[in-house]
């Protein structure tokens, strides 16, 4: 029993003896570490200008700047609501007539910019954009409405049962786009709704406007607008636009595949993108963008 206790002690005295050596060679090595590192971070003290007799105030160690900012502001309140119908497949041609023929009651109190008639990327649905100075404007324009008689008995009352479901946004144009009108009536619209990745136009803004731009030259389509959306998915932007015929745009997009510098910005911009989604819209013989 002594001797297991001797060596037993003898073990324990050994382990000890390791565990120090271990600690004071990791200390060491922690030691020198340290030195490189201050060796080799930058000293923020004199210019390079100076002379050994003359002396500078050390420049204080930038601090980091946090960005809030998303993006340029918007500089005006004038904004634009999407709104979006869907209609029971047997009711459409009706809603699209007694639209046609009641629409003057509503454009009597707000500007509307345009109403199309989903063709391609949807069924049974139609598109408008209607134009605000104000949130003030508009809620002065809904109430307004609430209380018209004509439009509430002649439209609201008829078209609703007509249609299965609504939505809206709110939108702004970005601050490079203005709107605009197509160079001639008679042609069709596309409605490209881009989901960007979180962060806003201060990550992807500039990526965006060189894809957009890049389509809107000599030989391609005309660009409407293009749209930021305020209330609805957030970091989702539209572009609206023109074209001759549905093979008028199918000729475009052919012709830019091939375009060296069109496919560049696009591959340049895809890297923020999530999600896309192309409808291409007939303007309703009412709408002001025909």
């Amino acid at each position: 029993d002594l001797a297991l206790i001797e060596d037993l002690h003898t073990s324990c005295l050994s382990f000890f003896l390791q565990f120090h050596l271990f600690r004071t060679l990791c200390q060491h090595v922690e030691a020198e570490l340290l030195s490189e590192v201050r060796h080799a971070t930058p000293q923020t003290g004199c210019c390079c200008c100076c002379s050994g007799e003359s002396s500078c105030s050390p420049e204080p160690a930038q601090q980091p700047r946090a960005h809030f900012g998303t993006g340029p502001q918007q500089k005006h309140r004038t904004f634009y609501e999407f709104r979006t119908y869907c209609i029971h497949p047997d009711q459409n041609a009706a809603f699209l007539k007694l639209t046609n023929e009641k629409i003057h009651l509503r454009t009597a109190h707000s500007e509307l910019v345009g109403y199309w008639s989903v063709e391609y990327g949807g069924l049974n649905k139609v598109f408008h954009i209607w134009k605000y100075d104000s949130y003030a404007q508009r809620a002065e324009v809904r109430a307004t409405l609430a209380q018209d008689p004509a439009w509430v008995s002649e439209y609201l009352s008829k078209a609703l049962p007509m249609l299965t479901s609504q939505d809206n946004e709110v939108t702004y144009m970005v601050p490079w786009s203005r709107l605009q009108s197509p160079p001639q009536e008679g042609g069709v619209y596309e409605l490209v709704s881009f989901q960007m990745r979180p962060g806003g136009p201060a990550v992807w803004g500039k990526a965006f406007q060189a894809a957009v731009t890049a389509h809107d030259a000599p030989g391609y389509g005309k660009l409407i607008g293009a749209f930021h959306c305020e209330f609805g998915l957030q970091n989702r932007v539209h572009a609206l636009w023109w074209f001759e015929s549905p093979d008028h745009r199918a000729e475009i997009r052919h012709t830019a595949h091939h375009d060296a510098r069109v496919v560049a910005a696009v591959r340049n911009n895809i890297v923020n993108l999530d999600s896309q989604r192309n409808q291409l819209m007939l303007p309703c013989p009412f709408s002001p963008l025909k």
